[in-house]
């Protein structure tokens, strides 16, 4: 029980800090994304050679390219997003994850809400409202006209779709395992979107290293600790535990990037955690 918590707790603080670099980042969304999984990559190929390939079912291959492109897709948008947007509007709205979650999870693994679960995924949608007010953008459908909210939402629903296939990759393999390929995945959907947009070649700048060391410290974390919950503890529930991470996302905007309307967005914030925590219990 322990381990999980810990777990947990480095999960709710490598995210902020992967996405607060992300944001510091002026380059395009793809090449951030291809070099964070390239180096990523490169550093599980000593881990790999360790592992028997050959005896893993069609099955499993199967969720692992559907489940990489889900994420590479889903955090290119992300990635965009944050770099055009505020990290204190974006972040809170991450909660809705938790909701997708317990949605597929149900569709899928057939993991059941309790009925504190539904009551929280209306907190959660009830308490964006105060996100969105705060951006001035209002609590309505035109908020979509705002890029930056669109892409976070395709985000979502392409990260909450492939944590479900996640967990299924993991009970299939391993934590470690699951680890290898959500890197080498990334990396080569990454690619795969560059060529596809006929992206000009953006290379890495030496005062960005130090971003893309702490970038691939954050996202590594991020998926390891994401992996070993997942293993132990339903997505839907694991997913609602992640979005604390959404107070640490808000402090980092107003410090850091000096965004406004603090107590406003922390009172979304907040009553978005509370429909997080009916999740869990």
């Amino acid at each position: 029980m322990l381990a999980t918590v810990i777990a947990v707790i480095l999960r709710i603080f490598s995210n902020p800090v992967a996405n607060m670099f992300q944001k510091k980042l002026s380059s395009s969304a793809l090449f951030t994304n291809f070099y964070s999984y390239l180096f990523m990559s490169l550093g599980c190929i000593p881990f790999i050679f360790r592992v028997d390939w050959s005896g893993f079912s069609a099955e499993f291959w199967i969720y692992v390219f559907v489940a990489g492109f889900l994420c590479s897709a889903g955090t290119a948008c992300s990635i965009k997003a944050i770099q055009i947007g505020e990290l204190s509007v974006l972040g809170p709205i991450n909660s809705y994850k938790s909701v997708v979650g317990l949605i597929i999870a149900f569709l899928f693994l057939k993991e059941i809400p309790s009925l504190q679960g539904v009551i929280g995924m209306f907190l959660i949608i009830y308490g964006s409202r105060f996100i969105f007010d705060a951006a001035g953008s209002g609590f309505s459908f035109s908020v979509f006209k705002r890029k930056d909210i669109r892409l976070r939402f395709a985000s979502i629903l392409m990260t909450g779709i492939e944590a479900v296939i996640l967990k299924k990759i993991i009970l299939l393999s391993s934590v470690e395992i699951s680890f290898f390929m959500w890197c080498f995945m990334g990396c080569f959907y990454s690619l795969v979107f560059i060529l596809a947009s006929k992206h000009e070649f953006v290379p890495i700048l030496k005062n960005q290293i130090s971003y893309y060391f702490m970038i691939c410290l954050g996202l590594a974390t991020m998926q390891l600790s994401t992996n070993f919950v997942f293993e132990r503890i339903n997505v839907g529930y694991a997913l609602a535990f992640f979005q604390l991470s959404t107070i640490v996302t808000l402090f980092f905007g107003i410090k850091f990037f000096r965004e406004k309307n603090f107590g406003r967005k922390l009172l979304g914030s907040v009553i978005m955690i509370i429909g997080s925590i009916l999740i869990i219990l």
